[in-house]
């Protein structure tokens, strides 16, 4: 006769599997839904038309062929005698999908030529850039900039 074996303590298994949990971390998750990102981009008076248009029939043009979601472009002047800032609002899946993007964007060779020649002609567009990725709290109401 073979002798019986007394099943682990509950505590015991318990324990084991805790440490089984921490020993193997789960891979980390991107909120879900759509993230935003806003840039914000002083520009000088002396360029400001030259920059709307090069964003406007350029930028714009080949963010959208990189997947970009521009949702709104706005210009903003401050009371304090600050330059302008050109802002706009971008919507994208996540945050991996908009570096990976972004990455494709900067590495564009149309974009490039088109940076060299503005800037040759017409001299610095931007100066500081701010980028500020938006998140959505739990408690953020559903509405979309998007018109879904």
């Amino acid at each position: 006769m073979t002798p019986r074996r007394s099943p682990l303590p509950l505590w015991l298994a318990a324990s084991l599997l805790l440490g089984l949990l921490h020993a193997a971390p789960l891979p980390a998750r991107e909120p879900a839904g759509p993230i935003h990102q806003l840039r914000v981009y002083a520009i000088f008076d002396e360029t400001r038309a030259a920059f709307h248009d090069r964003f406007r029939d350029h930028a714009a043009r080949i963010m959208a062929r990189h997947g970009f979601h521009i949702v709104s472009t706005w210009e903003s002047r401050g009371e304090d005698g600050r330059p302008p800032r050109f802002v706009y609002l971008l919507q994208w899946p996540d945050e991996t999908t908009m570096r990976e993007r972004w990455a494709a964007f900067m590495a564009d060779e149309e974009w490039a030529r088109i940076k060299r020649e503005t800037a040759s002609e017409h001299g610095r567009f931007v100066g500081d850039i701010e980028e500020h990725v938006l998140r959505p709290t739990d408690y953020s109401p559903r509405a979309s900039f998007s018109g879904e």
